[in-house]
């Protein structure tokens, strides 16, 4: 009998939950990517909804998801996870089905299939990391990269004249009558991660609701990418990214 095995369950306060494999994860120390995989298999395994439950991952740090989160998979090409999730769900009414996508893959080649599927109202639900960075191909400049933002193709900081402003892609998101969920939230202390578990369960209630698309976005951090420490970086979001992207619902029909 193992030491977990021996523990009443009144004495027990956590359990990990089986839905996570027993996988090493690859994701560098302080990423949010691991924190977000595991609000995702607790809400799938508190729902009931392991053999009822397809993701969509395309390119992106986020690509080997399957490897850590026990369910049916579907690999997209970069950016078209909202299209294979619009065909997954339409054959699979039945099914929760989620992409999983990061702001490079989401708002920059993916940009038309996300705001296309979510002015159809496809049911699926988007779970959408964003941490201001490429950061599975070297740091470059992505659509939400910051004004003034160091990164390896804006090496001066990101510059208007130049590079644009960054997209908040969430709130044009929130304007389509397609949605009917459209919330921003974080995972960088236990308070926020147990308010983005509630979003995320909400938004997988309402995919089984027929309301439309629900977008969950979580602000998160690439410590790599910004040359930062895991602590120094949970500090440079807090600073910078939150004013730019608030952090709250936008949209809750």
């Amino acid at each position: 009998m193992t030491a977990q095995e021996m523990i009443k369950p009144e004495n027990q306060v956590y359990s990990r939950t089986k839905v996570l494999t027993d996988n090493v994860m690859h994701y560098c120390p302080g990423c949010s990517h691991g924190t977000v995989h595991k609000l995702i298999a607790e809400v799938i395994e508190e729902m009931g909804i392991q053999d009822k439950t397809i993701g969509v991952s395309p390119v992106g740090c986020g690509v080997f998801a399957y490897n850590y989160i026990d369910i049916d998979w579907l690999e997209a090409a970069h950016g078209r996870a909202p299209a294979l999730a619009t065909a997954a769900k339409r054959l699979n009414p039945d099914r929760y089905v989620f992409t999983y996508q990061g702001d490079g893959d989401l708002a920059s080649i993916g940009t038309a299939e996300i705001m296309h599927a979510c002015n159809r109202g496809e049911n699926i639900v988007v779970i959408f990391i964003n941490n201001a960075i490429y950061g599975m191909t070297g740091g470059q400049m992505a659509p939400t990269t910051l004004v003034g933002q160091v990164t390896a193709t804006t090496p001066y900081g990101r510059n208007v004249e130049l590079n644009g402003y960054p997209l908040k892609i969430t709130e044009l998101i929130a304007q389509l009558p397609g949605t009917c969920y459209v919330t921003r939230q974080t995972v960088y202390n236990p308070l926020t991660a147990r308010k983005t578990k509630r979003a995320i369960r909400k938004a997988f209630e309402n995919s089984m609701l027929k309301k439309g698309t629900s977008f969950v976005e979580v602000v998160g951090t690439c410590s790599s990418g910004w040359k930062l420490t895991p602590v120094d970086a949970n500090q440079w979001m807090i600073d910078n990214m939150f004013p730019e992207y608030p952090l709250g619902d936008m949209k809750d029909i």
